[in-house]
């Protein structure tokens, strides 16, 4: 079937292209009655803009690069569909691109976006990124850009995340209530924006109880698929009560572990991770963890840079948005004698 167009719509409803378009667009020359009868006309038609004639008569692609470390990554395809589904409703195409955790491939892919003519960027940062000049060159070109997730504080552009520090402290918490004093933590490379907020949170939640921060409980990981093991391993030498994982990925890697020693979960260790995976719940035993809005956060990403494209926010306000996490209690982490409370 042919896509319709604003000529059909006019033809059907016998009204001009121009008042159609003006419609479409939500115009204050337009009077309610007849946007209404446009808009319901173009939504049971399934009416959608032709891209390539708005970015001719507009001078833009209507199209966004996004650039995250890894699709794979249970949050980042989740960010993803709530970025796509801002852009779509609001008539832009999404080019995804993946950095790999590579800060080379980062710029190499950013500057793909760029050559593609993308009207702006979405990026959550790599774990190998620590030069940033690449990304104030491109502001200085006037290309908008919000950072989503990992952000800088060395990058002047609006930043939306997840409220680590308060989803971290939820989950020491929680910990703490229950009984646990040495929590170990388990993160990711220690640069990387998101490890230093739940950090922060961590040690808030032990200060706040009076609980000495042990910095021999902290380890950091990579993004390795072996090394989670040997990591638990040199923790259990130090006699942890609980794991507090900074990622799902990490918490899964600490419970296999975990359970290939014998060790009983959460009689004599507790585990709490941070995202809320979907298979969470289906883990033996079902795996607490804080919920990360990560559809919410890639809504609120993409309407930002949106907005900074056509010009509905004139001078980028750089600060962060911090969008409220969710602690999450299961089996992993509720101690028998708690539940009964």
């Amino acid at each position: 079937m042919d896509a319709i167009t604003i000529k059909d719509i006019a033809r059907a409803l016998n009204l001009s292209t121009s008042t159609v378009s003006r419609a479409l667009r939500d115009s204050y020359e337009i009077n309610p009655e007849t946007k209404r009868l446009v808009i319901e006309y173009a939504e049971r038609l399934n009416y959608r803009p032709n891209p390539i004639a708005l970015s001719l008569k507009e001078n833009r692609s209507r199209v966004i690069g996004v650039v995250v470390p890894q699709i794979a990554n249970n949050f980042f395809s989740q960010a993803i569909n709530g970025i796509e589904a801002i852009a779509y409703n609001r008539g832009y195409h999404v080019i995804i691109f993946q950095s790999h955790e590579s800060y080379e491939r980062e710029v190499a892919t950013v500057q793909q976006a760029v050559a593609r003519k993308a009207d702006g960027l979405l990026i959550s940062l790599s774990s190998g990124t620590s030069d940033f000049s690449y990304l104030r060159q491109l502001q200085e070109k006037k290309l908008p850009i919000v950072l989503f997730d990992r952000v800088s504080k060395e990058i002047d552009s609006p930043c939306i995340t997840a409220d680590n520090f308060g989803g971290a402290f939820a989950a020491t918490e929680h910990l703490i209530q229950s009984g646990r004093r040495r929590i170990a933590h388990l993160t990711i490379p220690p640069h990387i924006s998101i490890t230093q907020e739940r950090l922060a949170g961590y040690r808030a939640a032990l200060e706040q109880y009076d609980i000495p921060y042990d910095e021999s409980l902290i380890r950091y990981a990579g993004f390795g698929h072996n090394e989670v093991e040997p990591i638990v391993d040199d923790l259990l030498t130090l006699s942890p009560d609980a794991f507090f994982a900074a990622s799902d990925r990490l918490a899964i890697g600490c419970l296999s572990a975990l359970k290939k020693r014998n060790i009983s979960i959460p009689e004599s260790v507790s585990l709490i991770g941070f995202t809320n995976i979907s298979v969470a719940d289906l883990l033996a035993p079902p795996m607490s963890t804080v919920e990360q809005p990560a559809q919410e956060i890639g809504q609120v990403a993409a309407g930002r840079l949106i907005d900074l494209i056509e010009g509905k926010q004139k001078i980028p306000q750089p600060g962060t948005i911090r969008i409220p996490t969710k602690l999450i209690v299961r089996a992993s982490s509720q101690l028998e004698s708690t539940l009964l409370t």
